[in-house]
């Protein structure tokens, strides 16, 4: 009998044991097992794969925006484009051929003498006389210079051949008016102005910076040896004299010759 009852709770505990084996290799609970493990595997897997580069969406800001920078100004479509200003009359002033007297202002020392000059002011000057009184406006094409250093003819930018232009000027052909009024401008007084400073020049003729209301008899008499009575009429309405006129620097420098306001 005891053995009999051993073999059938052997055979019992043998019976437990395969339905648990059963169980463990059954398809579902094999499934469950696999799928917690693939799970893990595959965190794993995404983590260690390169993320491709996404644009993060701009966040919003509780930041007032702020005005637009500096070097980037916000356009106004209906606001009209800034005028452009002209230039003032400090430009015009720097201009050391413009006219330079007006009237009241206070006389300045009218000179004659000649040997008052520096030695590069005087030698300039004769070779300007020596070459008018030639006849050949080509005389003076050494003595004008060129680039930096060219001697202004108009009070305005000139094109081309500086010569052509002062013969452009004349009544004549050959520009031998033009060298008339250089001998008679060359020929009457003088001023010396802003002695000293950087703007330093000897200027013919002293109408230049007379004022025409100071004029006397006599300095009339030389003003009309270079402008007609109706030339005088009309410059009294500006107030100053506005014909030809020659500046030279205290280093000999030909500066000027130009007519006009």
């Amino acid at each position: 009998m005891l053995e009999k009852h051993f073999s059938a709770s052997a055979i019992a505990r043998t019976f437990c044991l395969a339905a648990a084996i059963c169980a463990f290799s059954s398809p579902v609970f094999s499934a469950g097992r696999d799928a917690a493990v693939q799970l893990a595997l595959s965190e794993i897997k995404k983590e260690e794969l390169p993320k491709a580069a996404q644009p993060s969406p701009e966040e919003p800001s509780d930041e007032p925006e702020g005005p637009p920078a500096a070097d980037e100004p916000a356009a106004d479509p209906e606001k009209p484009a800034p005028e452009q200003k002209a230039p003032d009359d400090g430009a015009a002033a720097a201009n050391p051929a413009m006219p330079n007297a007006k009237e009241g202002a206070p006389v300045p020392q009218v000179e004659y003498d000649i040997s008052k000059l520096p030695f590069p002011v005087q030698k300039m000057r004769e070779l300007i006389l020596t070459a008018a009184k030639s006849g050949s406006i080509e005389a003076l094409r050494p003595l004008i210079g060129s680039g930096d250093d060219v001697t202004m003819l108009s009070l305005t930018d000139i094109e081309g051949d500086p010569l052509a232009y002062l013969k452009s000027l004349a009544g004549d052909q050959e520009g031998q008016e033009i060298l008339a009024i250089l001998v008679d401008v060359l020929e009457s007084g003088y001023v010396h102005l802003d002695a000293g400073t950087a703007d330093e020049l000897y200027v013919w003729p002293y109408f230049f910076a007379y004022p025409l209301d100071k004029l006397d008899a006599k300095q009339k008499v030389e003003l009309f040896q270079i402008v007609t009575a109706g030339d005088y009429d009309e410059m009294k309405q500006f107030g100053t004299y506005v014909f030809y006129r020659l500046g030279i620097t205290p280093k000999g420098r030909w500066r000027f010759f130009v007519t006009g306001d």
